[in-house]
């Protein structure tokens, strides 16, 4: 990550909020609150609809190389697990309307 991001954004990658990952592969919200496999897409609109500045970036998480070629690095809002949270349910409440 450069240095112009170290304190002020978070990188989030898709396989923080995959329900479908364990922990160990790098899910790093409560499978309740995870979404199946989520899209960079959701995630660049949950993010904006919280005012998060979102930057698309092409980079693969080192995890689960195989399954996703880019992430997103958002405003730092509180903590990242928070802010992951945030992003998660965001996602889910916009799937559930469909």
């Amino acid at each position: 990550m450069s240095r112009e991001y170290r304190g002020k954004r978070i990188v989030v990658y898709p396989a923080y909020i995959d329900a479908d990952l364990p922990r160990s592969r790098g899910r790093r919200v409560p499978r309740r609150l995870a979404v199946p496999h989520p899209r960079i897409e959701e995630i660049v609109e949950a993010a904006e609809k919280l005012g998060l500045n979102p930057l698309v970036e092409d980079a693969r998480y080192p995890r689960v190389w195989w399954l996703y070629d880019k992430r997103v690095v958002v405003d730092k809002r509180g903590a990242k697990t928070e802010v992951l949270r945030m992003i998660a349910s965001m996602i889910k409440k916009r799937r559930s309307r469909r």
